[in-house]
C-alpha cells in the first residue's frame, strides 16, 4: 500500500497552499519505491501506483519518461554514469569512457546481460574542480585516470593468469 502523506508533515497548510503536493510527493515517493524494489519500473508496478493513486496511467507513464532517474527498462545493478561535460573532455573524459566501456564491455546506454552494469553518460555533474569523474552507483569518483577506472571497477583482478 502506497502511504499517502505530504512530505512537510503538516498537511493542513501545505496541501491547501499546493494544492497537489500531497498527490505529488506520494506519486515521486511509489515511483522511488518501485523502482529500488525491481531496479526499473515495469509496466504492471505503473498500473498499480496509477490505481492506488487514483491518476491515469498516461499521466504516470509520462513523468517516468520525462525524469532520467526513472527507467522503464531493466538495469544493471551497478550504475555507472560517466560526465560528458566541458572541464571532463578536456581533461581526459573520452579515455575514461573508453576504459569503462572496455572494462564492463557495454557501450553507452547498454546492460551488461548478466544484469551487473549499465553504462550511461551524463552532460554534467557540477564537479568540474575533480574532472574527470563518474558516478558508480551514488558513489562519485573525481581525478580519473583510465587506470584507475580498472581499480574502482574491477578491484580484484583475475590472479589465475598465466
Amino acid at each position: 500500500m502506497i502511504e499517502k502523506t505530504c512530505e512537510c508533515g503538516n498537511e493542513d497548510d501545505c496541501c491547501k497552499l499546493t494544492g497537489s503536493a500531497q498527490d505529488r510527493f506520494a506519486l515521486i515517493t511509489a515511483l522511488r519505491r518501485g523502482q529500488e524494489t525491481h531496479g526499473y519500473l515495469p509496466e504492471e508496478v505503473l498500473r498499480e501506483i496509477s490505481e492506488e493513486l487514483n491518476k491515469p496511467f498516461s499521466q504516470i507513464y509520462g513523468i517516468v519518461t520525462f525524469f532520467d532517474e526513472f527507467s522503464l527498462e531493466r538495469r544493471g545493478r551497478n550504475r555507472v554514469y560517466v560526465c560528458r561535460g566541458s572541464a571532463c573532455g578536456v581533461k581526459g573524459g573520452k579515455d575514461v569512457l573508453n576504459a569503462v566501456k572496455n572494462i564492463v564491455g557495454v557501450n553507452e546506454g547498454e546492460t551488461t546481460p548478466d544484469y551487473e552494469y549499465t553504462l550511461e553518460t551524463v552532460s554534467c555533474f557540477g564537479n568540474c574542480a575533480v574532472a574527470p569523474a563518474m558516478l558508480v552507483n551514488k558513489d562519485l569518483y573525481g581525478d580519473l585516470t583510465p587506470e584507475r577506472v580498472e581499480t574502482i571497477l574491477d578491484p580484484e583482478p583475475d590472479t589465475n593468469e598465466e
